[in-house]
This record gives C-alpha cells, sequence and structure tokens, in this order.
C-alpha cells in the first residue's frame, strides 16, 4: 500500500521528466547530435579550399616537348641538312654511330677542310651535310674497321654566311645570316636607326652592284620589291 502511494506521487510531481524519458525509450530515438561526441576530423585528409586538378598535359614535359610527325625530336637549328652549303668556319657535329673516338664536334678550317680519325682530311666546303654524311661513310667502309657506318653531320653554328650594316644604325657590324633574311629585317635586328639617319637613300651593295632601298615606302607597303633577300657579304650603308 505504501509503495503504491510513493509512486503515484512521484508520477504527479514529475510527469513531464517521467513523459519526456519514457517517449524516447518507447519511440527508440538516437540522442541529438549536440548530446553526440563530435568526430575528431584530419585537417589534412579534408582542405578549406579544394585545390583544382591540373590537366596532365600541362605540366607533362613530355608532352610539351612534342615530337614531330615523323617521331624525330623537334630541332631548334634553323639549318635545312638537304641544301645548306657549308663554308669555312662554320661549326660542325659529326655523330658515328656506336663509334665515340669518331664523334664529336669540327670546325672547318679556312682551307674548307675537316679532319677525322680513319678518314683524314676531308673537304666540307661547299657541300651539304647529307654530301658530307656520304663521302664520310664511303671513307670509313673503305677502311673495314667499321662495318656499315651509320654518319650524321649537323650544322651547329653558322660562321661562313655574313652580312654587315654601317653607318647610321644603333647597331653596326656583322651578322650571320643563318636564316633567309630581308633588308628590312636586317634594319630591324641591328636595332633601328639613330635620329639622323637618311632612311629614304639607303644602300645595299654586292660585288659591284648596288640596290637602292627606301625604308619610309617599304613600311607603308609600297615599291616592297625593294626589300630583296640579303646574300652571304652584301653590305647595307644608311648615311
Amino acid at each position: 500500500m505504501r509503495t503504491a502511494i510513493v509512486c503515484a506521487m512521484a508520477v504527479a510531481v514529475w510527469p513531464g521528466c517521467y513523459g519526456a524519458a519514457g517517449q524516447s525509450a518507447q519511440s527508440g530515438t538516437e540522442p541529438s547530435q549536440q548530446d553526440a561526441p563530435a568526430k575528431k576530423t584530419d585537417p589534412a585528409a579534408a582542405p578549406a579550399h579544394p585545390v583544382p586538378e591540373v590537366p596532365a598535359s600541362d605540366t607533362d614535359p613530355l608532352k610539351m616537348a612534342a615530337p614531330q610527325s615523323d617521331g624525330t625530336p623537334k630541332s631548334n637549328s634553323p639549318i635545312y641538312e638537304k641544301t645548306y652549303v657549308i663554308g669555312a668556319e662554320d661549326v660542325l657535329t659529326i655523330y658515328v654511330w656506336n663509334s665515340v673516338p669518331l664523334t664529336g664536334s669540327h670546325t672547318v678550317r679556312p682551307d674548307g677542310r675537316i679532319s677525322m680519325p680513319l678518314v683524314g682530311d676531308i673537304m666540307a666546303a661547299g657541300k651539304t651535310p647529307e654530301e658530307l654524311e656520304s663521302e664520310i661513310t664511303s671513307r670509313l667502309k673503305a677502311s673495314n674497321l667499321i662495318r656499315n657506318p651509320n654518319v650524321a653531320v649537323s650544322v651547329v653554328q653558322v660562321n661562313s654566311k655574313k652580312y654587315y650594316l654601317e653607318g647610321e644604325v644603333n647597331k653596326p657590324g656583322q651578322y650571320n645570316l643563318i636564316v633567309p633574311t630581308t633588308v628590312l629585317q636586317a634594319l630591324v635586328n641591328a636595332g633601328g636607326f639613330k635620329d639622323f639617319a637618311n632612311k629614304t637613300h639607303i644602300r645595299i651593295i654586292r660585288g659591284k652592284d648596288t640596290f637602292n632601298f627606301n625604308y619610309n615606302q617599304v613600311i607603308k607597303n609600297q615599291h616592297t620589291e625593294q626589300n630583296i633577300y640579303l646574300l652571304p657579304g652584301d653590305m647595307i650603308i644608311v648615311k
């Protein structure tokens, strides 16, 4: 009897507590997130500002330096090996496959020749790189010391072909004629004109011939036939 009275009084005093607890227990709901322990996160695993992915094509050095369509690496040399004519003072690289002693750099002497082991003196001036390759290959075959020699000749520095600028330009002097160059391009290479240069009567001396060049006309696309391609030994004079 006393036990029943005590239980009745407890229900009357704390009905809300009992109801909330009972409802939670009966419904089986989980405690709120506020009551649940916070999950520990690794700052390195979840950066506040995700880093965008960079496409591989923008950073892959192999793709940045892609080969040519024939599979050979791109060359920085402006020399076209089939048509360029070697001259004195040009610097050549001669590569003989599987032969370190025969591979190396050669400067064409003033007499137009170079010297190689097993080959001896050979005339390089007046030949294209391909023609020089063929002659070196023939001599190596004749020596009977190298079976099926594989030779490659490349021009790494052009010193034999020059044009000259003198007079009222910012950088007078001699220039290597490595690639086809017009008079206008040569004047640009010289850094332009000085203040009192006569731009309308520029002379190009080629042996016994003299050509006139009017800068003011050419830059206005007038009489562009004056803008000729230079040949080795040409002298441009600006007064």
